[in-house]
């Protein structure tokens, strides 16, 4: 018989069982799913983010896509990374966060915008530190209670963590950030219950918490005219809750961005106006509409269809993070999307109620849609990390426990 016809059949099986190797190895390092999601959402905030910026002096579409360009890079670095090599860094990652929420209060560097000192600017250029402290709060926060092993039980230990849980947060508050601070709080609690948190311990800090806010409210006024000075919450702060209660209280002055908000939603009816023929924001009437607002300009021009529409892709990319989350053997990284999951849900209930007059104004940016380089560097970190952790779920071995 001739050999050559059966060595060439053995080189193409040979072909075929690597290009099989090489599909699955794909399959297991790339979850498609998830990245096209991101993709499709990505690029339906650029394109409301280019039409809210078109007519803006302040704020350029090229450099959003800078920071997009810049995020996408970073997200392929840490994906390529092992996630576990972070599990014993709780001190470091812990430091480096307070280093960053920290870092605006430093003389000479720091920036006041909107009444907070958040911002940092370095060679001219600006960038909100909160925003990374953030991701590092997840990392430092996992690697603290992956060592519970999924149960706290004692409230000792609960109080510990908890406590451990505030410095971040304390930090934050003292710029003062809310929006920041709510976020890095809602982050923790998420975290602790996922750790296995005791419900009793959980229910009893919110039910303190929730006193405790009450009580500054009520005493505000006597301590401010007591120091000469705000002490808990500043006017503006006050004004936006007084304005949440009752959105006619200050039309004109703190409840302008309410209505206006809510006037852009209502203006866009089912089909929108079109992409760029959003009026409230084009005419200067939506204050901070490619940050803060965004969603509203969103509404206008696509509508209730293109709003559900962007409810509906941020309901897949959820729920495609749980499922790396389930079908991850570590429970350090199960933890880490955990904490990402709370950023993201949270930010996102808040953005868009606040817009609808369902949540206080806080100013809290909507994920991979709103404009700001910090904001869009955090969440493609966060996603990297997600990508990292489903690259590495089948190693069943557990990190930050040992």
């Amino acid at each position: 018989m001739p050999v050559a016809p059966k060595m060439q059949t053995q080189a193409l099986d040979r072909r075929r069982i690597n290009q099989a190797s090489l599909l699955s190895t794909l399959r297991r390092v790339i979850n498609l799913p998830l990245l096209l999601t991101v993709c499709v959402l990505v690029a339906y905030g650029l394109l409301v983010v280019w039409s809210a910026t078109a007519n803006s002096s302040t704020y350029t579409f090229s450099r959003q896509l800078i920071g997009v360009g810049i995020g996408a890079v970073l997200m392929i670095v840490i994906w390529r990374f092992d996630y576990r090599k972070l599990s014993n860094w709780m001190v470091p990652l812990l430091a480096a966060c307070l280093l960053l929420v920290l870092l605006p209060l430093l003389p000479g560097i720091g920036v006041t915008v909107n009444e907070a000192r958040s911002w940092i600017s370095i060679a001219g250029q600006q960038f909100q530190p909160g925003e990374l402290a953030k991701v590092l709060d997840i990392l430092y926060l996992a690697s603290l209670l992956a060592r519970y092993r999924g149960r706290i039980d004692s409230g000792r230990e609960y109080l510990k963590c908890f406590c451990l849980m505030m410095l971040p947060v304390v930090a934050i508050m003292a710029q003062p950030d809310m929006g920041t601070g709510l976020v890095l709080f809602v982050v923790g609690m998420v975290m602790l219950f996922a750790a296995g948190a005791h419900r009793k311990w959980l229910l009893i800090t919110i039910g303190i918490i929730a006193l405790a806010v009450v009580a500054a409210l009520c005493l505000d006024g006597v301590l401010d005219a007591w120091f000469g000075r705000d002490v808990f919450i500043r006017d503006y702060q006050k004004n936006r809750l007084l304005v949440f209660v009752n959105a006619d209280l200050d039309p004109t002055g703190a409840g302008y961005n309410l209505k206006q908000a809510q006037i852009a939603i209502g203006s866009g009816g089912v089909l929108g106006k079109g992409l760029g023929n959003a009026t409230q924001s084009s005419l200067g009437f939506l204050p901070e509409a490619p940050t803060d607002f965004i969603f509203c300009v969103l509404a206008e021009e696509f509508g209730f269809l293109g709003s559900l529409a962007l409810i509906g892709i941020y309901t897949v990319l959820m729920f495609l993070a749980l499922r790396v989350a389930f079908q991850s053997f570590d429970l350090y990284g199960t933890l880490i999307i955990a904490g990402i999951l709370g950023m993201w849900i949270f930010q996102i209930l808040e953005s868009i109620g606040m817009t609808c007059g369902l949540m206080p104004i806080t100013g809290i940016p909507l994920p991979f849609v709103s404009y700001g380089s910090s904001f869009m560097l955090a969440n493609f970190i966060s996603l990297g990390l997600v990508f990292s952790i489903w690259a590495h779920r089948d190693n069943k071995t557990t990190a930050g426990i040992r």
